[in-house]
């Protein structure tokens, strides 16, 4: 009789451990629910080795592009979830929003698109495509490689509106909000801390940071020869060329850590990454960062996959769009 019973409590045990198994991959409430890693393996077997090859067409071509294809990952992410909502085009879309300015390969996807089209007609959506676009630009730039789930469907709606809501303003300064952002997507103090280093690739338009260039705050501790440096290329409050663009950091075409080192010591380009460097909360993190590029790879991975997670449809629930930019 007891052997019966602990064979019953065995087995009870293994029902109970898969089915947690399937409730963390498929069910709950949490974010990225039915998203799975192989998704595309009976349908579209080759999608990721042609976002790849793809990528890395783009990328000989313009070694800025990645910091495009990351930006966009992220603006679509914090509006309406990762359902390609800011690829729509019309007059009320997302991308009419201000803070959508300077958007750009818009028609690289829509390029891929096309040629996953060829491959498995009406198989891979946009959402998915923007997600690997954005996980290939980190890696190819000599940031980490990162497994994503995939199964997104895109969105039948767009809002200007709603990007205005969500997509926090460039002159952001209070770590409150910024962790609320970020926390609110699942992840933890680090992974918060770890997200923004998406910064370390691109730059920042004039216009986004002369407010803190001819009107600091007080609060705000930039380094005097790296401000007068920036008003160098942005010598005017009103600026001239609203297209200029200014280096995050130094090494603004690959993903590495540097983006910590410039924050911690007054170099930061955005009000945040000032901000994030002298809180009580994350200074340390900073630190932490700014020394060991792999604990920082580790820590953007995870955040990368809880953001490329966000507020997805799957299933029934949206749709795959046969042309990016406008719903079927």
């Amino acid at each position: 009789v007891d052997s019966w019973k602990e064979m019953d409590s065995s087995r009870f045990v293994l029902i109970l451990q898969l089915i947690l198994l399937l409730l963390s991959v498929y069910g709950g409430k949490g974010e990225g629910q039915g998203l799975v890693y192989d998704y595309y393996d009976s349908t579209c077997p080759n999608v990721e080795d042609i976002v790849k090859r793809e990528m890395f067409r783009i990328f000989a071509a313009d070694a800025t592009a990645p910091a495009a294809f990351l930006r966009f990952l992220f603006h679509d992410c914090q509006v309406q979830g990762c359902d390609a909502s800011i690829l729509l085009q019309s007059e009320d879309a997302e991308l009419q929003s201000s803070r959508n300015f300077g958007i750009r390969k818009l028609e690289e996807i829509g390029r891929i698109k096309s040629i996953l089209e060829d491959e498995c007609p009406m198989q891979v959506s946009c959402a998915d495509i923007v997600a690997l676009a954005a996980r290939e630009a980190v890696a190819i730039s000599g940031g980490p490689f990162i497994q994503i789930p995939l199964g997104r469907k895109d969105s039948l709606t767009s809002s200007s509106q709603q990007a205005d809501a969500h997509l926090p303003s460039p002159s952001i300064d209070d770590v409150d909000r910024f962790l609320q952002i970020f926390m609110g997507k699942g992840m933890d103090l680090k992974e918060s801390v770890a997200i923004i280093g998406a910064h370390t690739l691109g730059g920042g338009h004039c216009r986004n940071i002369v407010n803190r260039l001819y009107d600091p705050k007080p609060t705000d501790q930039m380094d005097l020869g790296f401000q007068l440096r920036l008003r160098l290329s942005c010598p005017t409050v009103i600026p001239s060329n609203n297209v200029t663009v200014v280096p995050s950091d130094l090494t603004t075409v690959i993903f590495d850590n540097q983006y910590y080192r410039d924050a911690a010591t007054g170099r930061g380009l955005f009000p945040i990454d000032s901000s994030i460097s002298r809180d009580a909360r994350t200074m340390a993190i900073v630190g932490q960062f700014a020394v060991d590029k792999i604990y920082f790879f580790q820590t953007f991975s995870s955040a990368f996959v809880k953001l490329a997670s966000t507020g997805v449809l799957t299933g029934d629930k949206g749709e795959v769009r046969l042309d990016c930019s406008q719903v079927n």
